[in-house]
């Protein structure tokens, strides 16, 4: 491992898991270990926000209907779009997903010119997209159940429980995911220092 290291200018570490496995948290970990984030979610969020770069593109495919009174996806009437008429995630993501995708390389090639270490991309589609995982030297996996995920997320956001299992069975599969990782964090019922310490174990792997 330490030969392939030095081998690199960069480790490029997937990070991914289902709604509520706790990802978020092992990022923000990975971060204060001295690794570059790229937060697919945050750069998603930024191109929907008001005069953001995917606006104007949303207005078209979908009317002005979709958007806020401040010019920003309204994320509520989009997700109920979704999940009545399933072309329309489609439609969404070759809107967004382009523009994402370039902001990701931007801030990525940015992170390695300042001399990054390791670039974690934190990328809730990853497993979806063979694009990623050809790009990446590995992929960390961070696992929990599905009752786990439900009662986080309840918890965190106020949402009802169907609502999440309907998130939860639009990503995909915890089997799948699982079969795409080469580290695996089980965060089912860890306490905040117990997952620390996982983090730092598969830290020290990529340098940090």
């Amino acid at each position: 491992m330490d030969r392939y290291l030095n081998s690199v200018i960069a480790i490029r570490l997937g990070l991914t898991g289902g709604i509520g496995s706790g990802k978020s948290t092992v990022a923000e970990m990975l971060q204060k270990r001295g690794a570059a984030i790229v937060d697919a979610d945050a750069i998603s969020r930024a191109t929907t926000a008001p005069h953001g770069s995917a606006i104007a593109g949303l207005e078209a495919a979908f009317g002005a209907d979709i958007l806020t009174q401040e010019r920003a996806l309204d994320r509520e009437k989009m997700r109920k779009l979704v999940f009545s008429d399933p072309p329309s995630k489609k439609v969404l993501e070759g809107i967004v997903h382009p523009l994402v995708g370039l902001e990701i390389a931007r801030q990525a090639d940015l992170a390695e010119a300042q001399g990054a270490r390791c670039i974690v991309f934190d990328i809730p589609l990853l497993v979806e997209s063979i694009h990623w995982r050809q790009s990446l030297h590995r992929v960390l996996v961070i696992d929990c159940c599905e009752e786990t995920q439900i009662a986080r997320v309840v918890q965190r956001n106020g949402l009802d429980p169907q609502s999440v299992k309907q998130v939860i069975s639009s990503q995909v599969s915890r089997s799948r995911r699982l079969k795409a990782a080469d580290c695996v964090i089980n965060n089912d019922a860890l306490s905040l220092e117990s997952l620390e310490s996982q983090v730092r174990e598969i830290g020290t792997l990529f340098g940090l």
